[in-house]
């Protein structure tokens, strides 16, 4: 046993030296892609009087921007060379799915699930090695691999929660959306003008969509082909079926105002009927919070007095 141990210390040395050697060389390449950054940040904060060395900004930076994000980007750059394209693009899609939420490339997402794996597992892994025998009374060969297993998948969960989340915001804010969009464009107001003035009303995940496809029209990108992306990038098919009524509108001449307002109405009704959906879901998903909440209090309350007072006959007799 103890043979195992000192080989399990030296990985860890191991482990924790190539690390190291990671987080040097991310700061290396992390820093002259920043240079840029790190110098316009100088200049706004010599400005003010307060630092004057890039290396007092970069102090000044959170530890997660100075240590953790250039490390996780020097393990995503090394693991792309072995992990398949088709998962980088999958992720890649997902994230974008998700709206982006952690400003990080695939690959980078994808080996930030080894790191998390590697550090819940060693961390317990230490926990059980130095921890006395009688203070833990768990087996470290279940424990340590259940919670690697853990690490490696959290990210991948994380990462459909946030698509759930967002998708259901989106379709919740398609109708009203629409609805303005129709009343603009009814007024004299171009497509592009009023998604601008829906981008303006609101601030959520749709208004944020609009104004990204209104900015790359305007950086040149053709606006069927901007409409499209943003319909991938959001992943409904509401939001596809609007796109492709809109995009065939523009081909066929068809009036705008009257292909949007029938797209409105389409959307009210499909979110009524969710909401009827989830009505007549919610008696079944009662069920088991009732039987084992409810009912047993119910029961105690009920039973109680007849239960105590047959115990006190017992007693007497």
């Amino acid at each position: 046993m103890g043979i195992s141990i000192w080989v399990w210390v030296i990985i860890g040395f191991v482990i924790i030296g190539g690390i190291a050697a990671l987080v040097r060389a991310g700061a290396r390449e992390v820093a002259s892609e920043e240079d840029d950054l790190l110098t316009s940040r100088l200049i706004e904060i010599s400005e003010q009087g307060e630092l004057t060395s890039l290396e007092d900004i970069e102090l000044s930076q959170p530890f997660n921007e100075r240590v953790i994000v250039p490390f996780l980007l020097r393990v995503g750059e090394f693991s792309a060379r072995f992990t398949p394209q088709h998962l980088i693009e999958d992720t890649e899609l997902k994230i974008e799915l998700a709206g982006n939420p952690i400003r990080m490339a695939a690959s980078t997402f994808l080996a930030s699930r080894f790191v998390l794996a590697g550090f819940l597992g060693g961390f317990l892994f230490l926990v059980f090695m130095f921890s006395p025998p009688s203070t833990v009374d768990l087996n470290p060969y279940l424990i340590v691999p259940l919670f690697a297993v853990l690490g490696f998948f959290f990210p991948q969960l994380w990462l459909q929660g946030k698509i759930d989340s967002r998708q259901k915001e989106i379709q919740k804010a398609m109708p009203d959306a629409l609805d303005l969009l129709t009343i603009c464009v009814e007024a004299g107001l171009g497509f592009d003008a009023a998604m601008s003035k829906v981008s303006e009303k609101w601030d959520n995940e749709l208004s944020l969509s609009f104004s990204r496809a209104i900015r790359e029209v305007q950086l040149g990108k053709l606006r069927r082909d901007a409409l499209k992306d943003m319909a991938d990038r959001i992943g409904l098919a509401e939001m596809t079926s609007f796109i492709a009524a809109v995009i065939q509108s523009e081909q066929l001449g068809v009036s705008m105002a009257k292909v949007l307002r029938i797209q409105s109405e389409q959307m009210r009704i499909k979110r009524r009927q969710r909401a009827e959906e989830q009505a007549h879901q919610a008696p079944v998903k009662m069920v088991i919070p009732m039987a084992f909440l409810t009912f047993p209090s119910i029961f105690i309350v009920l039973l109680a007095p007849a239960a105590f007072s047959m115990a006190e006959n017992f007693d007497i007799g």
